[in-house]
């Protein structure tokens, strides 16, 4: 396979906080010779667990960047056992953008994994987290939100996996996160997401959704930094005890959990996030825009449970997910 072109500015192997850049060559109208300079720290001391932290995969998703941001600039070396690798802003394009996908090349991270050395911009950092990051990692944390067209209860969630034992440490991470809310995520479509090539890897991965909006609140930025302390502090990497708060289990056992748009409109919601559904429950309705006097469409919960997601602009299209219902466990 083709070496990838990505190089790092900052040791991976030498005790101490090193803060840099992982360099990707990058030939545009504006810098013959320019480069993509990606923020990334690495934090070690001595042997020990290895943890691969990640923000903005989707770069309009923003408690992971913040949370990571503060911990680079906070974590003292003499704190850990081993190594903590951080990247506040994974597809550091679509970040700087405020996009969910890079402006260069229009990439959703989370869709070209394991990635391609020889492909486009975000098929290169996907193809570099892969070979040479992942690998290193004993745990991997995503932090994820909704972004600007979802809105969600903030929770961590692990996978149901082929591998029970990977599964059962994957949710024991997740639980150490210690999220409000604990969730067993069934994925639309997990094919080319960094979820699906960390875990074919053997990995322990856990995820979030933390928010949405396009934002991140006082409150959600908290989980997010009290959750990544107590994960390293679960995998033997920092010192200190778990901060331990009530959390609701929740699993999303099929696609009877989704209700998708049948129709362009104006979206009336009919029952808020966190709010336990009937099934069948009429959980919103979408007005038509292009005239008045007509009857909307009503859209209904296709099982019971807890609303655990919803689409967040009030105008919504045809396809698009307007809202999950997971039950609780």
């Amino acid at each position: 396979m083709k070496p990838n072109p990505i190089t790092p500015t900052i040791p991976f192997d030498q005790d101490g906080a090193h803060h840099g850049f992982l360099r990707l060559p990058y030939s545009r109208d504006d810098s013959a010779w320019g480069s993509v300079m990606i923020p990334i720290t690495v934090i070690r001391n001595g042997e020990g667990p290895t943890a691969l932290l990640t923000g903005a995969n989707h770069g309009d998703e923003y408690e992971g960047p913040v949370a990571l941001m503060n911990l680079a600039a906070s974590l003292n070396p003499r704190e850990i056992t081993g190594r903590v690798i951080i990247m506040p802003a994974l597809n550091y394009p679509a970040f700087r953008a405020g996009t969910r996908t890079s402006p260069i090349d229009k990439g959703n991270m989370n869709r070209v994994f394991p990635g391609a050395p020889d492909g486009t911009v975000t098929q290169k950092i996907a193809d570099y987290v892969t070979r040479t990051l992942v690998p290193l990692a004993d745990i991997v944390l995503d932090f994820h939100s909704g972004g600007k067209t979802l809105d969600f209860l903030p929770f961590a969630a692990a996978h149901v996996l082929p591998d029970k034992a990977q599964e059962a440490k994957c949710v024991a991470a997740m639980n150490a996160f210690n999220a409000p809310w604990s969730m067993m995520l069934l994925e639309i479509d997990n094919v080319g997401m960094f979820d699906t090539t960390v875990e074919e890897l053997g990995k322990v991965f856990v995820s979030t959704e933390l928010g949405g909006g396009g934002t991140a609140t006082a409150r959600s930025i908290a989980i997010a930094r009290k959750g990544v302390q107590n994960m390293l502090i679960h995998a033997g990497i920092l010192k200190g005890s778990l901060v331990v708060e009530p959390t609701v289990q929740l699993d999303m056992p099929d696609g009877d959990c989704f209700t998708f748009a049948q129709a362009d409109g104006l979206i009336e919601p009919m029952a808020d996030l966190g709010e336990t559904v009937a099934k069948g429950q009429l959980i919103a309705r979408i007005w038509p825009t292009d005239r008045t006097g007509v009857t909307p469409i009503d859209c209904h919960a296709g099982r019971a449970g807890i609303l655990t997601a919803r689409h967040f602009p009030g105008l919504v299209k045809a396809g698009d997910c307007l809202a999950v219902v997971a039950i609780e466990v």
